[in-house]
């Protein structure tokens, strides 16, 4: 076998078992500026958010903040920690619902010190898919203040939330337990909520201090 034939040979399995080809991961966030994020408006963020030394801070009132590119399917990877009896969120496929715009987000929390970590069911803890599934029992979360890593998988209807190296939440938005417990939610009037195929990425301003780095992406293929 010649050179030429062992890549020719690698896209025929991916082909033909059906393997996701994989973009390069392309950073979110320089770690200097505010480059690539954009106001709900489409305009640049100038209040509120600070880049320092590598960290993306929502240090005062700013409002959500969001990547001026849409994403459909996408593997994420961040860092986050919070402020104690803090909240936060990374929201995806962000889009327009009515008048406000909307996505499934990973919920960035205090578990110990806000009212949120502490309801019946964990659906509004930290890695939870947002007031509509709960991470998994027993999962590993950082003390407050300390870094947690996270990464959300989004590849079609099926849906992964990890945290610190384990997958907390998996999940296809078009099963019917899915459904259920959508109808549960906040969200249960909103219709089409999941079956969003894209939107851009959102960091949420909840009114308390977060931090995030090394923010990267990558686009997911057939």
């Amino acid at each position: 076998m010649n050179r030429m034939t062992v890549p020719c040979v690698l896209l025929g399995l991916v082909a033909s078992f059906g393997l996701a080809a994989e973009e390069p991961w392309v950073s979110l966030f320089d770690g200097k500026s505010l480059d690539g994020w954009t106001t709900a408006a489409g305009k640049g963020v100038t209040a509120g958010w600070q880049a320092e030394d590598g960290v993306l801070h929502r240090a005062a009132k700013g409002g959500d903040i969001y990547t001026a590119k849409e994403y459909g399917d996408f593997e994420l990877q961040f860092e986050w920690k919070i402020s104690p009896k803090g909240n936060s969120g990374v929201k995806y496929r962000v889009t327009k619902f009515g008048n406000g715009l909307l996505g499934m987000e990973y919920q960035v929390l205090d578990d110990g010190g806000h009212a949120d970590g502490k309801k019946p069911g964990g659906k509004n803890s930290a890695a939870s898919m947002y007031d509509i599934i709960p991470p998994n029992a027993g999962k590993k979360l950082k003390p407050v203040g300390e870094w947690n890593t996270a990464r959300i998988v989004a590849k079609g209807t099926k849906i992964e939330h990890w945290l610190n190296d384990e997958k907390v939440v998996d999940v296809d938005t078009a099963s019917e337990s899915f459904q259920q417990a959508l109808a549960k939610s906040k969200f249960a009037r909103t219709k089409g909520f999941s079956q969003q195929t894209g939107g851009r990425i959102m960091i949420q301003d909840h009114g308390n201090e977060a931090w995030f780095r090394n923010i990267k992406i990558r686009e997911l293929k057939q």
